[in-house]
């Protein structure tokens, strides 16, 4: 009599569900319908746009539009993605945009040509999560409280830098890099800049010993101090990558408006802790996804340009990103839950 034939190693007939599978393929699965459903949301937003603007949303200049404003914030969304990751926080990204955008674009700062205005930008940046940094990894503060001091120290130096003047680029190559005949292959500058920004994130989180570190950290820092990672010297790197993200995001937005300004950067902060957040960054740490966090970003944009097209109120658009907020937290808990 012949014995039943077991199926061969690998098959995936009768595969048992998600938590009954191993802990990397369940994770695995996860991930794959969390992007899926970014990917549904977004299509279904483009959906609306084209139903009630058809010839306006569609339009190539609006979508290179949505692409370049969501570059700004996407680049801030990166490093805040990594420092949530590590169970951290930042504030003060949006404050930290503003002042190195003013630094970067003073008369003095303008002298020294473009060269000096991305130098000055990406350097103020770092220098600021480099405070945020030593504050919360060497002087015990909690990242909260250390980055909501940095925001509100950075928003007042940039207001004094300008005296309340926008402060306008007069540098032809850095404002030629905002028109249209510097588009390559109809993509913007600003867009190609978030793209490789992006990738050389996912490669850093995904592939890389700082990514499986800064995982470890956000996951049980006492455990990950035990299995001997430095998670003081570990979170000082992360803010300053949240800091050298800033001042890029400073610099691309110098491209876009063409001048420096204190309030720029309002709000990027909470902006970026939303895309992270229904990206499927877990918000206390211990996991974190670039291609979410983009995605998180895109939605949010296409949401912003839907309803200016529209002519909708801000306050609903608020309200808005709110409940999306609200069910993408409520969606990790019960996925957290189920784990």
């Amino acid at each position: 009599m012949t014995q039943p034939v077991s199926p061969p190693h690998g098959s995936t007939d009768k595969l048992p569900p998600i938590g009954q599978l191993p802990a990397w393929r369940g994770l695995v699965a996860r991930t794959d319908v969390r992007t899926l459903s970014l990917l549904g949301v977004l299509a279904a937003l483009i959906l609306i746009g084209g139903i009630t603007k058809p010839d306006e949303f569609l339009d190539t200049r609006n979508l290179q539009l949505v692409l370049t404003q969501a570059s700004v914030i996407g680049v801030v969304t990166v490093g805040m993605t990594f420092v949530i990751t590590s169970g951290g926080i930042d504030l003060s990204v949006g404050a930290i945009v503003a002042l190195a955008s003013v630094w970067a674009t003073t008369v003095a700062t303008q002298d020294y040509g473009f060269a000096g205005i991305l130098f000055t930008a990406v350097i103020v940046g770092v220098g600021c999560g480099l405070v945020n940094g030593l504050l919360i990894a060497y002087g015990g503060m909690v990242p909260f409280i250390a980055t909501l001091a940095m925001l509100a120290s950075a928003r007042g130096l940039a207001l004094q830098i300008t005296d309340g003047r926008t402060q306008i680029v007069t540098i032809g190559s850095v404002l030629d890099l905002g028109e249209r005949d510097s588009y390559v292959l109809g993509v913007p500058p600003l867009v190609m800049v978030f793209a490789v920004v992006t990738v050389i994130g996912w490669l850093v989180l995904n592939r890389t010993t700082f990514g499986r570190r800064t995982v470890a950290v956000g996951g049980n820092a006492e455990a990950a101090r035990l299995a001997g990672i430095d998670v003081r010297r570990q979170r000082l790197c992360l803010y300053l990558l949240s800091g050298l993200c800033c001042g890029i995001a400073a610099f691309l937005l110098i491209i876009l408006s063409g001048s420096g300004q204190n309030t720029n950067g309002n709000l990027y902060e909470l902006d970026a802790i939303a895309a992270a957040i229904i990206g499927g960054t877990l918000l206390s740490g211990g996991r974190g996804t670039i291609t979410g966090s983009v995605l998180g970003v895109l939605i949010f944009t296409t949401i912003t340009n839907i309803f200016a097209l529209n002519n909708l109120q801000s306050d609903v658009q608020q309200i808005a990103k709110g409940a999306i907020i609200v069910a993408a937290v409520l969606v990790q808990r019960r996925t957290a839950s189920t784990t």
